[in-house]
């Protein structure tokens, strides 16, 4: 299957391809360039497979990062707060103690 988007020579778009395209574009558009920026649309693709409660290590896959700890480090902002679970040890340790106290 040939791919969807090459160069004028015919081979695969690279993240640096992608950016200097994207600067063209950015700038026959008429956008700001502290906004239009390549980097901005990962940050935008990140945050809406976050928000839309993707699973960690597959944004990982997505955006190519070596690891998911590069994901977690870089976006873990985006990760809808109900489901980072806050007390977890103090939950844990209220329950062995129960345990403990019925024993």
């Amino acid at each position: 299957m040939p791919l969807p988007f090459t160069t004028t020579r015919g081979n695969p778009f690279t993240d640096r391809t992608w950016s200097r395209e994207c600067a063209d574009w950015r700038d026959a558009a008429g956008w700001p360039k502290e906004h239009g920026r390549f980097h901005a649309l990962r940050r935008f693709f990140a945050t809406t497979l976050i928000t839309n409660h993707a699973d960690p290590q597959e944004v990982q896959r997505m955006l190519r990062h070596k690891t998911p700890r590069i994901t977690l480090e870089t976006d873990v902002r985006w990760w809808p707060k109900r489901e980072r679970r806050r007390g977890l040890v103090g939950t844990v340790l209220q329950a062995a103690a129960s345990r403990a106290a019925q024993a």
